[in-house]
């Protein structure tokens, strides 16, 4: 009985003991468990805090540089855009003096003549009775070649015939250009009518559209459609006849080849069938 009674105790030790380790074990699981999750989820909720607060800012910092930007732009507008006026009028109504006023200033303006009058100081001598132009086939000035085409292509237009003068071509001509404008640089094309200076092409072009450039050239004879000058092909030069456009020529008394006076520095002379001069 004594040792029945010792195992007894012995075991009812071992189970308290071992339950006692059990609740323990699942005491300290569930404490590690809360300790290691517990820290992880409030890092986690103070990063995604961080970077929402951040992303909002920084949406807020693009709002503020948009909308300051967006005021600059309606500053300049306001500046320089004309005011709108709100209040419409009625054409089925009476017009009032103030209505009337109105209606007037919305009117269109009549475009004034730019250039071509008869108290132009620049004067081209020896040219009354021809179209001249003064230009370039030279494309090292996108800008002014495209003017300089487009001038000629207006002029050919009108089926006018038009002494152009080339000055890559023919250095004479921007000398030429030089003292009729008083030794002042000036840019291509220069137009003369009459020999009358008109302008550039600017200034040709708004009399193309206005019309006012069909009533000066009222009066200049009309070439064939789709002329052509046979010997040039239109571009007003051909090679020297007498030096084949070497510039050179042999003199027999001296035994010497010597400079031709007959040609250009590029060994041209201008159309004999197209041009007078």
């Amino acid at each position: 009985m004594a040792e029945s009674e010792k195992n007894l105790e012995i075991s009812s030790k071992a189970s308290s003991s071992s339950s006692s380790m059990l609740l323990n074990r699942s005491f300290t699981m569930h404490a590690t468990a809360a300790d290691s999750s517990l820290p992880k989820l409030n890092y986690a909720s103070l990063n995604r805090a961080v970077s929402s607060n951040k992303f909002y800012n920084s949406m807020e910092s693009v709002l503020s540089a948009s909308n300051s930007f967006k005021g600059k732009v309606k500053q300049l507008r306001n500046l320089f855009e004309p005011k709108k006026s709100s209040k419409k009028i009625n054409l089925n109504e009476p017009e009032s003096p103030q209505q009337h006023h109105l209606i007037k200033l919305t009117k269109p303006v009549k475009s004034l003549s730019l250039c071509y009058n008869n108290e132009s100081s620049i004067r081209l001598p020896g040219t009354e009775d021809r179209i001249v132009v003064y230009l370039t086939s030279l494309r090292g000035i996108r800008r002014t070649f495209e003017d300089c085409y487009a001038v000629r292509m207006i002029f050919r237009g009108f089926r006018v015939w038009v002494d152009e003068r080339d000055v890559s071509m023919d250095s004479a001509y921007k000398k030429e250009l030089q003292c009729v404008f008083g030794g002042k640089n000036v840019t291509l094309p220069q137009v003369f009518i009459r020999g009358k200076h008109v302008g550039n092409a600017d200034v040709l072009k708004s009399m193309y559209e206005t019309g006012e450039l069909a009533r000066v050239l009222d009066g200049f004879p009309r070439r064939q459609p789709g002329f052509v000058c046979g010997s040039c092909g239109d571009v007003r030069f051909v090679p020297c006849g007498n030096c084949s456009g070497s510039r050179k020529v042999f003199d027999e008394a001296d035994g010497v080849p010597k400079r031709c006076l007959e040609c250009n520095e590029n060994g041209l002379i201008r159309c004999p069938d197209c041009c007078s001069s």
